[in-house]
C-alpha cells in the first residue's frame, strides 16, 4: 500500500495544483504518462504506446494466442480534480500484475489518453486490437457505497444519457419601470421549468437530470429578461427508463447514448473474489461515463470495480479521498479477479 500512495502522490503532484491538472494530451498528461511507462519497465513488462497515444503495459501468457485480459484506467483529470479519479485505475492494475506475474492468458495494463473529454482514447482504441476482458477499479464518485457502508461495489451497468437546449422566450424590459403584473420574465419561467425538471427525475428511480449552464439575454442587471437557453443533461441506467425520462422530460430521442451493461462474465469474477473475503457484494450503476463503457459497447467482456469514495463521495475536486483499507481491498479483489479471468 506504501508503493501504491507515494504513485498516487507523484502523479498528483504533476500540474501544479491546486488539485490535479492534467488535461487531455497536455504536458502534464504526457509527463503522467512517461512516469507509468517508467513503472512499467522497473516491473518488467513489455511496453507500448499505441498510434493515439495509449499506453499498454504486457506480461506475456504461457498462451499467447489467447486474446488478452486488460485492467487500467485514465491519467488526465478535468482542472483542479481529484488524487484519485482515473489514477488509482492505473496504479492499482501495476499492483495487481506485479503481484500476479505469468498467468494462462497476457495480461495487460493501459492508460487510456483523454477520458473526461469523451473517453477519446479508448474509442480510439477500439477501431484496432481489443482484448477479451477490461477489468477497470474506479472512485466511486458518488455516495452510494459509503451510505451503504460498503468498501467495494459491482458496477452493473453504465448510465445512457442524452443532453438537449431548452430555449424560453419572454418579453425584455425596464426593471424599473416594468410592473410586476403582466411581465413576461424568461428568465422566471426558465426556473418554473428546472424544478420541472428536476421532479420528473425524482419520479423515475436511478435517473438524473441536471441543468448545468444558462444563457440570458439581453443580460443587462437592470432588464427583465426576454430570452433564456437552458442545457439539460438526463441520463437513466436503462434503456426503459431512459425513453421514459426524455419522453416526460421533452427531450427527442436522437442522439442519446444508450446505456451499456457489464460484462456478466466480469460480474461474476469481482463477486467471487468479494465473497471469497467473506463480504457482501453490492451492485451499483454507473451514473459517470468510463473507458469500460466504450470497451464494452465494443463487444469486450468489460466489467468495473468501485471503491468507496470518502468525504461524502465528492469528485472531481481535491477533496476527492478514499480510505487506505479500502483500496487495498480493491487492489486484493482486483488481483483476484483478474487472476480468475486470465486463467480461463
Amino acid at each position: 500500500m506504501t508503493r501504491l500512495r507515494e504513485r498516487l502522490d507523484e502523479l498528483y503532484a504533476i500540474g501544479g495544483g491546486p488539485g490535479a491538472n492534467r488535461a487531455g494530451y497536455s504536458p502534464e498528461e504526457d509527463a503522467a504518462h512517461e512516469l507509468a511507462a517508467g513503472w512499467l519497465r522497473e516491473a518488467g513488462f513489455e511496453v507500448e504506446v499505441d498510434e493515439h497515444g495509449n499506453l499498454l503495459g504486457r506480461l506475456p501468457g504461457d498462451e499467447p494466442g489467447l486474446p488478452e485480459v486488460w485492467t487500467g484506467s485514465h491519467l488526465d483529470t478535468v482542472p483542479q480534480g481529484g488524487r484519485y479519479d482515473g489514477a488509482l485505475g492505473v496504479v492499482a492494475g501495476i499492483e495487481a500484475l506485479e503481484r500476479l506475474g505469468r498467468r494462462r492468458r497476457t495480461l495487460a495494463v493501459v492508460a487510456f489518453r483523454e477520458e473526461e473529454r469523451g473517453c477519446v482514447g479508448s474509442r480510439a482504441r477500439c477501431t484496432s486490437d481489443l482484448p477479451w476482458a477490461f477489468v477497470e477499479l474506479h472512485h466511486e464518485q458518488g455516495p452510494r457505497l459509503e451510505q451503504a457502508d460498503a468498501p467495494l461495489g459491482v458496477v452493473t451497468g453504465i448510465v445512457g444519457y442524452k443532453r438537449g437546449v431548452r430555449e424560453l422566450e419572454g418579453r425584455a424590459g425596464h426593471a424599473g419601470t416594468t410592473p410586476m403584473v403582466g411581465r413576461s420574465d424568461a428568465l422566471v419561467a426558465a426556473a418554473e421549468e428546472i424544478l420541472r425538471i428536476r421532479d420528473v427525475a425524482a419520479s423515475i428511480e436511478g435517473a438524473v437530470a441536471t441543468v448545468g449552464t444558462l444563457e440570458v439575454e439581453p443580460g443587462g442587471i437592470n432588464v427583465v429578461p426576454g430570452r433564456v437557453r437552458l442545457v439539460v443533461d438526463a441520463r437513466a441506467p436503462d434503456a426503459e427508463r431512459l425513453t421514459r425520462l426524455l419522453d416526460q422530460l421533452g427531450l427527442d430521442e436522437a442522439g442519446r447514448t444508450e446505456p451499456v451493461a457489464m460484462s456478466d462474465t466480469v460480474r461474476g469474477a469481482l463477486r467471487e473474489a468479494i465473497e471469497a473475503r467473506g463480504l457482501p457484494v453490492v451492485e451499483l450503476a454507473s451514473g459517470a461515463g468510463h473507458d469500460a463503457g466504450v470497451l464494452a459497447a465494443a463487444g469486450v467482456e468489460a466489467g468495473m470495480l468501485f471503491v468507496r469514495a470518502g468525504s461524502g463521495g465528492v469528485s472531481h475536486h481535491p477533496d476527492e479521498s478514499a480510505a487506505d483499507e479500502d483500496v487495498a481491498l480493491a487492489v486484493d479483489v482486483l488481483t483476484d479477479a483478474l487472476d480468475r479471468l486470465a486463467s480461463a
